[in-house]
């Protein structure tokens, strides 16, 4: 049974111009960039929608502006859910106890952590354990009522199991057995928006409950993205980058607006590495409902704050049209 709930009528995306004297951003297909798109509310008004903000889990990645800003955001009456990542952290602790973390290419040519048993037993001592504490404690620290979940919690975040996947190796396309991983299908809104309404800030993170009854892994940012669409809530994905750029090696391309098919196909094809998960994650979150999804760093001042006036990858839920299944990525908890 699903717990998953829509409130599109009531969280629809607003249509706004660029504020006056903003420099418009740039788009992906090259179009005209004082356009008209839907954005993001700056505001934290208790009218605008919830936030899910999903803070990665690279080395770069410092957690601490978003503490901050996400103590802003609460203190300003919006709703905040914060989904975290933690790959590095699990890389490490592996390296640690002497065993190499393991890192597979899908045939879609996506890169992904192969989840074995003893990796999977790193992952929940890691994530739930250690990551999750502190960023709980650290967001209590700032005045905020935080409470952390993983997705096994109250049956958070659940779906069907991966024992097996489709991998390249040396070329040639083979089946790889003895994953621990899933694929998130269902989400408890319901318990989410009883802890926002409440008044408590939730945060998230992976494993989550498989259909046979065991945590499992499973994408982090495709976590955010399933908990965004839930809940109709603007995503905003933070990375240790300034957003999608053009050209993966030169900022100087960042790609600012998303507003139509046209324009979301040259936001993929220009993503490039772990990048391509997070705009696959953007599609699956505005196919789900969320209202709009900004990619952003971690590492500005005020990085929520700051996306949501206008930094980043800005992708508007009118770039995501398509019925198609999106491709498939085996789980990687990853920032």
């Amino acid at each position: 049974m699903t717990h998953e709930h829509h409130t599109h009528d009531a969280r629809d995306a607003r249509r706004t111009t660029p504020a006056p004297g903003a420099e418009p951003r740039p788009r992906a297909d090259g179009g005209d960039p004082g356009r008209e798109v839907d954005e993001l509310r700056p505001d934290g008004g208790t009218d605008a929608a919830p936030v899910v903000v999903k803070i990665g889990g690279a080395r770069a990645v410092d957690p601490e502006g978003a503490v901050g800003d996400v103590a802003t955001l609460v203190d300003s009456g919006r709703e905040v859910v914060v989904v975290h990542g933690g790959s590095t952290a699990v890389d490490d602790t592996l390296e640690a106890l002497g065993e190499e973390p393991t890192y597979v290419e899908t045939p879609g040519g996506v890169v992904g952590r192969f989840t074995d048993e003893r990796t999977m037993e790193v992952f929940s001592m890691v994530l739930p354990g250690k990551l999750n504490t502190d960023i709980t404690a650290s967001l209590r620290g700032a005045g905020v009522d935080a409470l952390g979940l993983s997705g096994v919690d109250g049956g958070l975040l659940t779906g069907p199991r991966k024992s097996a996947v489709r991998v390249i190796e040396d070329g040639k396309k083979k089946i790889k057995r003895g994953d621990h991983s899933g694929k998130i299908t269902d989400v408890n809104g319901d318990l989410l928006e009883t802890l926002l309404g409440d008044g408590y800030t939730p945060v998230v993170t992976v494993p989550m409950l498989a259909d046979d009854g065991v945590a499992v892994n499973a994408d982090a940012d495709r976590a955010a993205a399933a908990v965004a669409g839930a809940l109709g809530a603007d995503l905003v994905v933070l990375s240790d980058v300034e957003g999608v750029y053009a050209d993966p090696d030169d900022p100087a391309t960042l790609i600012g607006s998303v507003a139509t098919p046209e324009e979301f196909d040259g936001l993929k094809n220009a993503a490039d590495g772990f990048m391509r998960k997070k705009v696959m994650a953007a599609e699956e979150a505005l196919e789900a409902g969320a209202r709009a999804v900004v990619v952003a760093s971690a590492n500005a001042d005020d990085p929520i704050t700051a996306a949501l006036a206008g930094s980043g990858t800005h992708i508007a839920a009118s770039a995501v049209v398509t019925d198609e299944e999106p491709t498939d990525v085996e789980g990687e908890a990853t920032g």
